[in-house]
């Protein structure tokens, strides 16, 4: 669990821009929210904050699981903040967002896993402009088709649940999370919503193998999932685990290879590749429709 590799060139970072670090922390402080960016430490947080861009955490800070490669602090949270839909639609407006990307902690301790509070803030945003498009990158709700069904009855453009790593390490990276889980949502979400988007991403240096990752993107093609995004896990803390290894880029760009070959509409693979980072952008490539 512990020890750092020596970070390769290829993934050395830019230092955050102060300037713009202070008006996202502005903004989210003013209207009580949190952002996956700060609390996840996002490696690419300096890229979208100087852009205006930032991907909204709901349902607090505090997540009910201990996930070994994230950052989020885990614990026992708060009741979820009532205002919260309305003030991530107040800070859409304020950055003029035409593609709002929504994801949260999990939330165990509630009974529908939070799905209630994701509709209200996707329909929040709707109210506020329809034309606005929501991914939302949920959590996976301990498997309950109808807390998905109540987040894939709003007016959603891409449903996102990561996987993050293959089957073999869920015990040591993910203990209370369950792989075949994870795909039934991502399938069942296909069935509730037909012609739904839905999108999937995982993390590689956990210690996973070549055959391991062919396996798991074949696994979510036959889930049904549209979209995927493939990126290096960074250590967040001496506590976290480990990084197995730092993978080339070259590597990156076969497993993407792969991934078109299985089907997927469209693969980001690459060492600074996150889940929700250019989103907006991943979609018009997938899809060939313009964000308006």
């Amino acid at each position: 669990m512990s020890g750092y590799i020596k970070r390769p060139e290829w993934l050395k970072l830019s230092p955050l821009d102060a300037a713009a670090l202070a008006d996202m922390r502005k903004l989210t402080r003013q209207l009580n929210l949190h952002t996956v960016c700060e609390s996840a430490r996002c490696p690419n947080r300096q890229e979208c904050y100087a852009e205006g861009t930032a991907t909204f955490m709901i349902l607090g800070n505090v997540c009910t699981r201990n996930c070994t490669f994230c950052a989020v602090e885990s614990g026992r949270p708060q009741a979820p903040d009532p205002h919260e839909p309305e003030n991530v639609a107040a800070a859409v407006a304020e950055l003029q967002l035409k593609y709002a990307v929504i994801t949260s902690v999990t939330r165990d301790d509630l009974a529908d896993g939070g799905a209630a509070h994701f509709a209200r803030t996707i329909e929040a945003i709707h109210n506020y402009n329809p034309d606005i498009m929501v991914e939302a990158l949920i959590p996976d709700f301990q498997g309950s088709p109808s807390s998905l069904q109540t987040v894939t009855d709003t007016p959603l453009a891409v449903l996102n649940h990561n996987v993050e790593t293959v089957p073999r390490l869920y015990p040591e990276v993910r203990p209370q999370a369950e792989y075949r889980r994870s795909l039934g949502l991502l399938r069942q979400a296909r069935l509730s919503k037909p012609g739904l988007l839905t999108k999937s991403g995982l993390m590689l240096g956990l210690g996973e193998t070549r055959q391991e990752v062919i396996d798991l993107m074949a696994d979510l093609r036959q889930a049904g999932s549209d979209l995927l995004t493939i990126g290096q896990y960074l250590q967040p803390s001496l506590g976290h685990h480990r990084v197995a290894r730092y993978v080339p880029p070259e590597e990156f760009a076969e497993y993407e290879n792969i991934g078109k070959q299985l089907g997927f509409r469209y693969v980001a693979s690459g060492p600074l590749v996150r889940s929700s980072f250019h989103a907006a952008e991943t979609y018009l490539l997938a899809t060939g429709e313009a964000i308006r």
